[in-house]
């Protein structure tokens, strides 16, 4: 298909993986925003979980030919606990990557909104002011609306509605604010550039917004190594009068 045709080739996983991977219910907008397939993600919770069971097993055998022994059930229960360790170390590892990778698609977004809109006021069409704009910059996420818009392109559909449809593939909900915008100028002749500037203009105020609420919330847990500091020179200035007593 013309989609298949546009984004890179994909080769045939393994029938075991991806049914692994359908087992797990891996977090699929999060994996395709990171571009990774939910056998990927698969892959890598396997061999973290791997990795995990075999550490024990193996640093036991190192101890015991150094003369150290230790019982059985030491090296099992450990493995245990470490594979499911790193399985969740593995799975937060993908959240976390989303989620700054999610701020940075906003962010960019934002820069698109403002492309866009000069497009516009340039006398470009609908169609036009968005491919011109996706050209202008580069980038990963700009990269992915490229491809999206080339997608429209080859299958002979609104550039609007494949940006809504990546909006919701990979969990940006500002991406179909874009589509939603343009669509009414596509289809209703509207002027939206002072539209698009605006939601620019709001979508700069949540970004603030929200490094200020994370700048907080680091800033409170920095309050407590400082308290367990304080606590840590007392006990240094009272210990000589308690030992003197």
């Amino acid at each position: 298909t013309p989609a298949a045709l546009a984004r890179r080739p994909t080769r045939r996983e393994p029938e075991w993986l991806s049914s692994l991977a359908r087992w797990l219910r891996p977090p699929t907008r999060d994996l395709a925003l990171l571009g990774r397939s939910p056998e990927q993600y698969a892959l890598s919770v396997l061999l973290s979980a791997l990795i995990g069971l075999l550490a024990p097993p193996v640093t036991t055998v190192l101890l015991a030919a150094a003369g150290i022994r230790l019982p059985v059930v030491i090296p099992v229960f450990a493995g245990v606990g470490l594979a499911a360790l790193f399985v969740l170390i593995a799975h937060r590892d993908v959240l976390v990557k989303a989620e700054r990778a999610r701020r940075e698609f906003t962010r960019a977004i934002v820069t698109y909104l403002d492309l866009v809109a000069l497009q516009l006021s340039a006398a470009h069409g609908p169609v036009q002011a968005l491919e011109r704009a996706a050209a202008v910059c580069d980038g990963w996420v700009f990269e992915r609306i490229r491809d999206a818009l080339r997608i429209a392109q080859l299958q002979m559909r609104s550039p609007w509605d494949e940006l809504r449809e990546l909006s919701a593939e990979v969990g940006v909900p500002e991406l179909g604010d874009v589509g939603a915008i343009m669509q009414s100028s596509g289809t209703e002749g509207a002027q939206v550039h002072e539209t698009l500037r605006q939601r620019a203009d709001s979508l700069r105020d949540q970004i603030r917004t929200d490094n200020l609420t994370r700048a907080e919330a680091v800033t409170s847990r920095l309050d407590i190594p400082g308290a367990l500091l304080v606590f840590v020179l007392m006990g240094f200035v009272i210990y000589p009068f308690v030992a003197r007593l």
